[in-house]
């Protein structure tokens, strides 16, 4: 029998994927094993952030349910059916989305879902749309549903919403293709959104948050109730990386005041970005 070719990718990479084969091939584990194995290959630099991080959003997609993301009925833009066509009009072009629920007498009553493509083309030669002619088949889907389910039945049917009704048969919220892609690869933004402040802490997963490095500490304390000094470091990342004594690396670790502090992202000038956990919560 010939001898085995040396391996290229080093004793490291060697190891991580050999452990990974047995997890896939062997007795199944739970996720946060999972999470753990795929963790040290971004370590390695077997996986970068960004990868880690969608690898990271599917699965959690799968454990979640649509009333988890959904847009809640009170923040829902709906139309009424009996509407004047111009307030129709008007509502759609303000709002700025794609994709209308239209209900009748009351908002539980949905007759059909209304694209506003569709409304434009029909107000193109200058007359009122007739929007009952215009509705296309709502896709009803209960709360409970798996969002890795209904991602699966939206690109079945071809749909990118669908309403959500709650144990009773009333209108609960409603749900975008988009907004199950945003819980795997992050804020989507368009033209129409409306810009924010980007959130410096982020849960992910239980008992753990992604936290940007620039994090001013008193906002880090005020989240946590921790009592970190500003005196010295204004942010998380300067405090963090005066603790490890040297520019840190992803994968590097550090333990302050019981919140454990493992660099997630950082470029050759600075840190980017920690998961932090409480080390009683490890």
């Amino acid at each position: 029998m010939s001898a085995e070719p040396p391996s290229t990718s080093g004793p490291v990479h060697r190891s991580w994927w050999d452990r990974l084969g047995h997890m896939l091939s062997g007795e199944p584990r739970n996720r946060e094993e999972l999470l753990a194995e795929l963790r040290e290959a971004q370590a390695n630099g077997l996986l970068s952030s960004d990868t880690y991080a969608m690898i990271e959003g599917a699965l959690r997609v799968a454990h979640m349910t649509v009333d988890d993301v959904m847009v809640p009925r009170a923040q829902m833009v709906m139309l009424a059916i009996d509407d004047d066509p111009a307030s129709i009009l008007s509502t759609v072009v303000e709002s700025g989305h794609s994709r209308f629920p239209v209900h009748g007498e009351d908002k539980d009553e949905i007759l059909g879902v209304l694209l506003a493509k569709d409304l434009l083309r029909g107000c193109a030669d200058g007359k009122p749309a007739d929007v009952r002619a215009l509705l296309r088949p709502a896709m009803m889907i209960p709360e409970s549903m798996r969002l890795n389910v209904l991602l699966a039945e939206l690109r079945r049917s071809r749909n990118h919403m669908a309403v959500v009704v709650d144990e009773y048969g009333g209108v609960a919220g409603l749900i975008t293709i988009e907004d199950i892609l945003e819980e795997i690869v992050g804020e989507i933004d368009d033209e129409h959104d409306d810009e924010v402040e980007p959130r410096m802490i982020v849960p992910a997963g239980e008992s753990e948050w992604l936290v940007d490095a620039l994090t001013p500490i008193e906002d880090f304390n005020e989240q946590f109730g921790s009592a970190f000094s500003d005196e010295e470091h204004d942010t998380i990342g300067g405090m963090v990386t005066a603790e490890i004594g040297h520019l840190p690396e992803p994968g590097e670790e550090s333990t302050l005041d019981g919140f454990v502090f493992s660099v997630t992202r950082a470029d050759d000038r600075r840190v980017l970005q920690f998961r932090v956990r409480k080390r009683d919560a490890a």
